[in-house]
């Protein structure tokens, strides 16, 4: 029996991470992306303590007009806090924000998007 879940034609599916990049949906992109899905963006995000408002640009503007709701940010190795005021940026534009390490929030999201959900993951690499 195959258990893998069906995947809507057009979208974006996390294959592989790992090695300071990703692989979605047959292209490999090096460094973070940000996950929609109907697109794959290269994020331009170094490391989580950098992480401002302004890192979230196409995020927070994808939830202001409703195409997501649910971003699942995967922090590299190991989950670590979203700072308060971060994530009522989020919040301000309809986003919930789960944290998780990037191999959960690779997972996660494929399993959330074939369900269908509004969702987003913004992933930052692991070696």
């Amino acid at each position: 029996m195959d258990v893998t879940p069906l995947i809507p034609e057009g979208r974006q599916i996390v294959e592989a991470y790992g090695d300071g990049g990703f692989k979605v949906s047959g292209k490999a992109y090096q460094g973070a992306v940000q996950v929609f899905p109907g697109r794959t963006l290269a994020w331009d995000a170094s490391d989580f303590a950098s992480l401002t408002a302004d890192s979230f640009t196409a995020i927070i503007e994808a939830g202001r007009s409703g195409e997501v709701s649910l971003l699942l940010l995967g922090s590299g190795a190991r989950t670590q806090m979203l700072p308060a005021p971060l994530r009522q940026a989020l919040r301000q534009a309809g986003i919930v924000t789960e944290v998780m390490d990037t191999g959960a929030a690779c997972r996660t999201y494929n399993v959330l998007m074939a369900e269908g959900r509004l969702i987003v993951a913004a992933l930052l690499p692991v070696d």
